[in-house]
């Protein structure tokens, strides 16, 4: 075969390829939600992905590695959501408490019930079984929030000497009291209305403590 005819065809060997990739995920995401990671085997997620079990293990190594691919690839949908929201929300001509009420709602409001985020939530809960995510991709939305904190604070918006304690600080007060109370909640239905207030009040109590 000749180069020029190998290089026409590699995009779409690539493209195959990626394809694969991704239908293997999804049927590992797939059967990993639905029996946990110790009953789902390789055979199961080659058979659902339309692939042979050589495939893939030659895209991704082992069984561990497929779930710690499925982790990541919510997490980072989730984390280009809290993105979007701090580069939409946290804006420097923005009333700061506008904006900080703005971008907690946003972030239990869109992210919290996306359905990556739940399969995240669902696949971590399985702690005794899985490789866990590198600690700095878990960290990631965590230090992407300290970096808009630390203009906050360089613009005067905030008074802080540690914007990553403020940004701990204003998770804490905020998203985490939510997150709480939908774990403690179970299934059951929240009332919007009393999450927003847990923002706003959370708002408050934070600008009390850094302006």
């Amino acid at each position: 075969m000749s180069r020029a005819i190998a290089a026409v065809q590699t995009p779409g060997r690539k493209l195959r390829s990626e394809g694969k990739r991704a239908a293997i995920l999804e049927a590992a995401e797939a059967l990993f939600l639905a029996e946990g990671y110790e009953r789902a085997s390789v055979d199961a997620i080659a058979s659902r992905a339309n692939v042979s079990k050589r495939t893939v293990y030659d895209h991704f190594g082992d069984k561990g590695t497929i779930f710690l691919r499925v982790i990541e690839r919510a997490h980072n949908a989730v984390t280009g959501t809290i993105r979007a929201a701090i580069d939409e929300e946290l804006t420097q001509d923005r009333d700061l408490r506008e904006a900080l009420t703005a971008f907690g709602r946003r972030v239990v409001t869109q992210a919290f019930p996306s359905s990556d985020y739940v399969t995240f939530r669902r696949l971590t809960s399985q702690r005794w079984a899985i490789p866990q995510l590198a600690e700095t991709a878990r960290d990631r939305p965590e230090r992407m929030l300290e970096e808009r904190f630390t203009a906050l604070a360089a613009h005067g918006e905030i008074q802080t000497a540690s914007p990553g304690l403020a940004a701990r600080h204003f998770t804490a007060l905020t998203i985490s009291l939510v997150l709480d109370l939908l774990d403690a909640r179970g299934d059951a239905t929240t009332d919007e209305a009393e999450i927003l207030t847990i923002i706003a009040d959370g708002v408050d109590a934070f600008l009390r403590a850094y302006r």
